[in-house]
């Protein structure tokens, strides 16, 4: 007892630190990280090393609306060498979006959303990212003149015309009402990546490119913006991220160990260890995935034999071998 009081004392008696020092400096810190903040055009340029993909839209939350435009974004980014970080799904509220918007810019190379950009009044995407970044909401007119060319009037609409003011015509001009800084080059922007279609994507502080829901124009509209990506990327053909696919017909539990082991040998190397359950068949799936192509390659004889298995090229092939042997 009387070791612990001279102890306590001995604390107690050591000078306080210089809170003002430390706060002093905190706020010197601040001060630096405020300035270095990366501008928009800043963000429009940089190299693209990660991304973020948030999916907005009520029918998804609600069940409605199977979301399919994550998953072809995933492979997108896998193709492209860029490593997708996080993928959200979120309502159609204003305060939700800003949010989102804004936190991922900041912590991603490269964001895109998805939805919430059609001519009612549930479609808040637009609106919800110019108020976060403080920016206003403005006819584009190379944006309107497209879609007078390009789109038709629904067979419900007959007495449409552009010229004469309608609840319907507002709703269509909603659709070419974008967030544009004024500050900046409108071209950069807004994007038009496909001459076929009407629909720019628009680029706020950026690095946040705005697509619809739609999963046709949104994969149209991902394919027609590649070319401008690549410049940005690590790899100038948009290459670089390799997977390797083994088969096994042990259990995780039995191979666990041992992918344990390995993971942590090939993290240094920046290569990734993944195992997959395949319900409902006899194998499973162990994948190696990274930047280093010849190494990765020479750890496949070793993998082979340390999960009992083989390399495919899909994970049904061996599936396809096994039942060949069954005569099935």
């Amino acid at each position: 007892m009387f070791a612990r009081l001279s102890q306590l004392t001995r604390h107690l008696s050591r000078p306080l630190p210089n809170y003002g020092h430390i706060s002093a400096a905190a706020g010197t810190r601040a001060s630096i990280g405020a300035a270095i903040m990366p501008s928009s055009e800043d963000r429009s340029r940089r190299m693209i090393h990660t991304a973020g993909c948030i999916i907005i839209g009520d029918e998804v939350l609600g069940g409605k609306t199977v979301d399919t435009n994550s998953a072809h974004f995933a492979k997108y980014c896998f193709l492209l060498g860029m490593n997708l970080k996080r993928i959200e799904v979120i309502g159609d509220d204003e305060a939700e979006i800003g949010e989102a918007v804004r936190r991922m810019s900041e912590n991603y190379d490269f964001v895109v959303t998805s939805g919430g950009i059609g001519p009612t009044h549930d479609d808040v995407t637009y609106q919800s990212i110019a108020k976060a970044f403080d920016l206003p909401l403005k006819l584009h007119n190379d944006t309107l003149k497209l879609m007078k060319a390009l789109s038709k009037p629904h067979p419900s609409q007959k007495n449409f015309s552009w010229d004469v003011p309608s609840p319907a015509l507002d709703a269509k001009l909603r659709m070419a009402r974008l967030p544009i800084d004024e500050s900046r080059d409108e071209k950069s922007q807004v994007l038009f990546v496909d001459e076929s279609l009407w629909v720019p994507i628009s680029v706020v502080n950026g690095n946040i490119h705005i697509l619809p829901g739609i999963p046709r124009l949104f994969i149209q509209l991902l394919d027609g913006l590649k070319p401008l990506l690549t410049p940005r990327l690590e790899n100038p053909e948009g290459k670089g991220v390799y997977r390797i696919l083994f088969s096994t017909p042990m259990a995780e539990s039995e191979v666990a160990g041992y992918l344990t082991k390995l993971a942590a040998e090939v993290e240094p190397k920046g290569v990734k260890v993944g195992s997959y359950p395949r319900w409902g068949r006899k194998r499973n799936s162990v994948t190696l995935v990274g930047k280093d192509k010849d190494y990765m390659e020479s750890l496949v004889p070793q993998i082979e034999k340390g999960v009992d298995g083989v390399r495919v090229e899909r994970e049904e092939d061996a599936d396809e071998s096994e039942d060949e042997e069954n005569g099935s």
